[in-house]
């Protein structure tokens, strides 16, 4: 009311200021005016009461529906807390009578282990009082043993006592028969029985030596056919020629030269005498020095190849052989050192081990035996707990003194040894190479391995070769040992020397004295003749009769 108020002043004091023309224009406006907004107040004033009222109406229903609905929730949890109330009252009275029952099988069960325990004290009780019985009766039974046992020591004590009484005695009617004392029986005794014992050890040791030596002696055959059999090498190794083969015999003639001026240039590059001869399609180089020969024999080839013969050509050919064989002298070490796995050797060491290759011993190449050696070494170091390592080193270089032994004084043990000494190698090495022969004190197990090893490489079948001359003469000495013993009529040796028949006088010998003969013979052998392996000597002795039916 305020507000219309308001509003209806506001246009009377708008009519008061407005001039009388335009009053009567003004007032319809103002008119209009003043309905509109009394409609829109009346308008707004309806709005908010009826907005009020409904309102109320709707406040007035949800504090019903709500007063409702918590009388339907408190009804609803009455319902709920006394079905909890009810179920905890029955949870309550199973917990109960579950204890219940774990108590009352609680109860049982140890009235149960009470029970057992109770029965088994009195089974205790019963048994210890059995036992004190049985202790009671051992007690007695231990003073009746006591007593019998006092009195049967006394018995054999009176009884020593006249032992002894008639030991005395008889100590002094021996004594007194002998006529010696008592220590000095007790020493001849003692000596005796010193004598009697020594005998019986010395029996005993010997008997024992003789088992071992037989052990042994089987023990060691068996390494050593072993290492034989483990190692395959070629029976015969290749020999080096000293012949050089020409296409015709005028080459002879341009390999001398005029006034032999070729042939002199050859054997001064060289250091190597030709001999040219009758003999057709050979020229024959001759030298103590393997090397050389083979230089000398590999530039002819070349020069009889090239057909350019004269002075200058020959000294190049041999120069440029001589550094050709160099390098396969240098090959041929390297090569024999990895074969058997030798590393860290000395160039020297190296070279000289390749000009083993050229060097022969009874048709046998000296380097393809140390290789042997190397091999056969290893094999029984392995099996007798030696470092096989250090065994092959040994073997390889123990004959590296034949590359040099044409050079210089003394026998090939001692200038190897000098020479592997200047090189640093190891004293086993260098005792090895000294001793391999038995010329100097074994101070080395290696010395010993290394000599056996040899010995295998150098007679097994076929290793060597011997000459014409020497197989004669081996067989000429197993017959005449045979025939010098009386019965014997004739001697074949046969199978190249490792076999003797021996034919036997039927009417001077018997069968007992053939086979003395026989023993004879195979023992001369043994102590008259070095050869490797063994001979088997057979005696032959038959009769025969002969009748003509005429």
């Amino acid at each position: 009311m305020n507000a219309l108020d308001n509003i209806l002043g506001l246009q009377l004091h708008l009519l008061a200021t407005v001039d009388k023309d335009s009053a009567s224009e003004f007032g319809l406006w103002l008119v209009s005016t003043s309905t509109l907004i009394l409609l829109a107040l009346a308008g707004a004033l309806f709005g908010f009461c009826s907005n009020w009222l409904y309102q109320r109406t709707l406040d007035k229903r949800g504090i019903r529906q709500a007063k409702l609905d918590s009388e339907a929730m408190i009804e609803k949890a009455k319902l709920e807390t006394e079905s909890i109330h009810k179920n905890a009252a029955l949870e309550a009275k199973e917990i109960v009578i579950r204890h219940k029952a774990e108590a009352d099988e609680e109860i049982s069960r140890v009235k149960e282990s009470l029970r057992e325990t109770r029965h088994e004290l009195e089974s205790r009780a019963a048994t210890l009082a059995q036992s004190e019985e049985g202790l009671k009766k051992q007690e007695r039974g231990l003073e009746n043993t006591q007593r019998r046992l006092a009195q049967q020591l006394e018995a054999v004590n009176r009884k020593r006592e006249r032992l002894d009484q008639l030991t005395d005695e008889k100590q002094k009617i021996l004594q007194q028969a002998s006529g010696m004392s008592k220590e000095e029986a007790s020493k001849q005794l003692m000596q005796t029985l010193q004598m009697e014992l020594d005998q019986e050890i010395g029996t005993a040791i010997l008997h024992h030596e003789r088992h071992l030596s037989e052990s042994l002696d089987a023990k060691a055959r068996e390494m050593l056919l072993t290492a034989m059999q483990r190692y395959a090498a070629v029976h015969t190794a290749e020999n080096t020629t000293s012949t050089v083969d020409i296409p015709n015999d005028d080459m002879k003639g341009r390999i001398i030269g005029r006034e032999g001026r070729n042939i002199r240039a050859f054997e001064k590059a060289t250091g190597i005498d030709v001999i040219i001869d009758d003999s057709p399609g050979v020229v024959i180089v001759s030298g103590f020095d393997p090397v050389r020969r083979e230089l000398a024999r590999q530039s002819l080839d070349k020069l009889i190849s090239d057909g350019r013969i004269h002075p200058s050509r020959i000294e190049e050919v041999v120069a440029q052989t001589s550094k050709d064989l160099d390098e396969f002298i240098r090959r041929k070490g390297e090569e024999a050192a990895d074969e058997v796995n030798v590393p860290g050797l000395n160039k020297r060491i190296i070279e000289m081990l390749g000009r083993l290759h050229f060097r022969t011993s009874y048709s046998q190449n000296v380097l393809r035996h140390s290789i042997e050696v190397a091999y056969f070494s290893s094999m029984i170091a392995e099996m007798i707990g030696l470092d096989p390592d250090v065994a092959r080193r040994c073997g390889l270089l123990h004959d590296i003194g034949k590359a040099a032994d044409h050079e210089l004084e003394g026998g090939h043990p001692k200038i190897g040894a000098d020479l592997l000494k200047r090189h640093n190698e190891s004293p086993e090495v260098v005792h090895a190479a000294f001793g391999h022969h038995d010329e100097i004190i074994t101070e080395f197990p290696y010395t010993v391995l290394v000599a056996t090893a040899d010995a295998c490489s150098a007679s097994r079948p076929g290793a060597r070769r011997e000459s014409l001359e020497r197989y004669v003469k081996r067989m000429e000495e197993l017959e005449s040992i045979a025939t010098d013993f009386d019965g014997v009529e004739q001697a074949f040796a046969i199978q190249a020397g490792r076999e003797l028949r021996v034919i036997a006088n039927s009417k001077i010998t018997d069968d007992a004295k053939a086979a003395a003969i026989c023993r004879n013979i195979a023992k001369a052998f043994e102590q008259q003749l070095t050869y490797p392996g063994e001979i088997k000597v057979t005696v032959v002795r038959e009769s025969r009769f002969t009748e003509l039916a005429r």
